[in-house]
């Protein structure tokens, strides 16, 4: 902006009138240079501006006059009032009295980029309709692109309910109207000023079958790592910060996946214990980067440090995919507070129960949005096209996205639903990596392999049957076969590739990678619910000995058992999912769900890269990420078909036993440790970029989940005259590589217990 504009603009602010209140003491803030001018106007001469975009947008208006458009859907209200914050707290009030289908709006000349809002939204309290208007409360405009502070650290004050909470007869409490004014106790939007610092960015393309996904977040990633200075630790520019991107690379996966980072607030019984919301779940604001992980500001500066974040992981050939949150709102159920949303139009934006005053739950947080009415739509899929087109973001990963196909009634999840054909017929949405996290807590929410094509999924059949194979017990072998292959049985129909299946054995959810072989319960009595939270069905083995032991033995054993759940993941067919610090064996200590463990329960241990025992750990999944870049065969496009190609007899993909002999159909039943996988290089039905068909090595696997060794005869011609081990999990030091070792085929190989063997095959 030219300094005649802000001149011009400052100029305007001092015309304004308005209702003025009591400040909150908050300091101003500046953006992009330009500092909102203070004290505001006397009044706010709000002027006739479009109805679109929704949100606050800085621009010119059209006599010149350099301020800011405000629009804000809130369909039955009888009205609202826009407020503006100067640098003291003080807050001016406008009526917008435009209405535009549902849509108040103006323009006010004057208000610059840095400037704090928030609106005030008038109608009728009535809820047992579900009419939850109250303006004596604050409300976060849903579209603000930044968000200046937070609702307290010690607990929600009374003050951001709509509801009397303590009211002393609790069960009609929601019931009673709160009159105490919120604005000195909620965060306010800012007003941004939209530029274009991404004309450099260069997104990597990097296609679904090539894809290594990386889950991290984003302080619980660079909180103590010791080569990130310490003023960019937990932030997005510490993320940015080359010692953070080194490890990336060196590690080799394709994409971050990023827990929540949209505006989130924590839960009152969560301060109240000391505690607070680290992962995320529990959005206020879809466009606004959570302004908690910004070491530049939170005066609009959180929205260039996550485009210049987003930037430097491009630039390492890294994509961004964001966790998104779209389900529910932190604004909880009938006796949660009253912050956005709830207080705009309650029953234009939530699923509610026939009983208007409570709400529909499909999603375990108390409310679920509404994604059939149009006015949520249009929020949900604007936010998703911002963060693609502004912030430069590669794909999202949908929490619960179950919940977004429900039909009108809620009771079924149709995936026709309006949310997934905006989506597969949106020319921005279409052409990013979309993941479906497939699953609701409501009837019939279980819907793994289910969405459509454009769609991944995380693949939670995956997860259990792996660790079903590599625990003691007789494990399903036609799962197992299943989950390696690809999952076929669930993905291949409609077009669907075998990369819909995003396969993971941990996820920030339950035991990271270490816990999972050192705990066989879980241990969440730090996160204050009496140890009752979290899931019981973790299917872990603790070998031997319940955490952490001086027993060499056992913790060798457990070190072979993450080299064996990490060989396993690598080489199995789909994308596979990291989470981060599993490479180098991180604890949390047996806690399952460490949701509210902002502390070092929930940060990455970096320390662990100094010992040689987990260092090893770190070279080994190297080891595997870079095998698997380099051979297609691991990373198919396309489904097995388990047929014969050629007049040899050689399958695309082959099952052998322990003899040396293809699996029979009695064979897939039959109890047993050990599992042999043919995967042929020469029958790959693809071609490359000059039309050539792809060619590669073939392998073979043997996955050897029993206690004790056990002789394999290798299968000879036409499967191979010999065979090369490339990977030996059974060895304790993975580095460096051992020299290689060809066996013959038609001999027996001992293989000893409980280990994963990737053999080259030769001739």
């Amino acid at each position: 902006m030219s300094s005649a504009a802000e001149q011009e603009a400052v100029a305007g602010q001092e015309a304004v009138a308005g209702n003025r209140v009591a400040g909150d003491g908050r300091p101003a803030v500046a953006v992009n240079g330009v500092r909102a001018a203070t004290p505001l106007p006397a009044t706010v001469p709000v002027r006739p501006g479009p109805a679109v975009p929704l949100g606050a947008h800085f621009h010119t208006g059209p006599d010149g006059a350099a301020g800011t458009g405000f629009a804000l859907w809130a369909g039955g209200a009888e009205g609202v009032e826009l407020c503006l914050f100067d640098e003291r707290g003080g807050e001016s009030r406008a009526r917008l009295t435009e209405l535009t289908e549902g849509v108040w709006h103006g323009f006010v000349p004057g208000v610059l980029p840095g400037t704090r809002y928030g609106y005030r939204v008038h109608g009728r309290w009535d809820p047992w309709t579900g009419a939850r208007w109250n303006p004596a409360k604050l409300l976060l405009d849903p579209y603000a692109r930044a968000v200046d502070g937070d609702y307290g650290t010690s607990g929600l004050p009374p003050q951001v309910y709509g509801h009397v909470r303590d009211w002393p007869e609790q069960h009609v409490a929601d019931t009673v109207r709160d009159d105490r004014d919120s604005a000195p106790y909620v965060p306010k939007g800012v007003v941004v000023h939209d530029d274009d610092d991404r004309a450099d960015d260069r997104r990597p393309g990097t296609p679904w079958a090539d894809t290594v996904l990386y889950e991290l977040h984003v302080k619980g990633f660079t909180q103590r790592h010791p080569g990130i200075p310490g003023e960019l630790r937990g932030t997005y520019a510490g993320l940015a910060h080359p010692a953070a991107i080194e490890h990336l690379v060196r590690l080799g996966v394709t994409a971050v996946e990023l827990l929540p980072v949209h505006q989130f607030a924590h839960e009152d019984h969560l301060l109240r214990r000391g505690l607070r919301n680290h992962w995320g779940y529990n959005s206020v604001g879809w466009f606004a980067p959570h302004a908690g992980y910004a070491a530049s500001g939170t005066g609009g500066q959180q929205v260039g440090e996550f485009k210049r974040m987003v930037r430097a992981l491009h630039a390492a050939g890294i994509e961004v995919v964001l966790d998104v949150v779209y389900n529910h709102t932190a604004e909880a159920n009938e006796l949660g507070p009253t912050l956005s949303l709830r207080g705009i139009d309650n029953r234009g934006h939530y699923r509610l129960r026939a009983d208007a005053r409570r709400y529909a739950d499909y999603t375990g947080c108390g409310n679920t949005l509404d994604v059939v009415q149009p006015q949520v739509l249009r929020l949900i899929t604007d936010s998703l096209r911002y963060w693609v087109t502004e912030m430069g973001v590669d794909g999202f990963r949908f929490d619960l996205a179950a919940a977004l196909a429900r039909t009108t009634d809620g009771d079924d999840v149709d995936m026709r639903a309006p949310f997934l054909s905006v989506i597969a017929q949106d020319p921005v949405l279409r052409g990013v990596k979309l993941i479906a996290e497939p699953w609701d807590v409501g009837p019939g929410g279980y819907r793994v392999g289910a969405f459509p094509p454009l769609w991944s999924e995380w693949n939670d059949r995956y997860r259990d049957a792996v660790r079903d194979f590599w625990r003691p017990g007789d494990a399903d072998l036609r799962e197992i076969g299943y989950r390696l292959s690809g999952s076929s049985d669930l993905y291949d129909w409609g077009g669907r590739r075998p990369y819909a299946s995003v396969n993971f054995v941990t996820a920030h959810d339950g035991f990271t990678l270490r816990d999972l072989v050192s705990y066989e319960r879980k241990h969440n009595e730090a996160n204050g619910e009496g140890n009752r939270d979290g899931t019981d069905d973790n299917r872990s083995w603790n070998c031997g000995a319940e955490g952490e032991t001086e027993d060499p033995d056992v913790l060798a054993l457990r070190r072979r058992q993450l080299r064996n759940l990490l060989a396993t993941l690598l080489l199995s067919t789909g994308v596979p999912m990291l989470v981060a610090g599993d490479e180098m064996g991180r604890t949390q200590r047996g806690n399952n769900n460490a949701y509210c463990q902002d502390n070092e329960t929930g940060w990455v241990d970096w320390e662990l890269l100094d010992r040689p025992d987990w260092r090893a750990l770190f070279d080994l999944t190297s080891r595997l990420i870079a095998l698997r870049r380099r051979h297609p065969v691991l990373r198919r496009r396309t489904f097995y078909s388990g047929h014969a190609y050629s007049p040899d007899g050689l399958r695309d993909l082959a099952w052998f036993t322990a003899r040396g002999t293809e699996m029979t159909e009695e064979d897939w039943y039959a109890p047993t440790a050990t599992l042999g996988m043919y995967l042929s290089g020469r029958d790959i039905p693809e071609r490359d970029e000059h039309g050539e068909p792809v060619l590669d090595d073939s392998f073979l696997a043997i996955l050897h989940a029993g206690d004790e060794p056990t002789d394999i005869l290798l299968p000879g011609p036409p499967w191979a005259r010999h065979y090369e081990v490339l990977v030996d999990t059974g060895r304790e030091n993975q580095e460096p590589p051992p020299a290689t070792t060809t066996h013959p085929a038609d001999t027996t190989i001992t293989v000893a217990g409980r280990t994963v063997l990737l053999l080259r095959a030769v001739g």
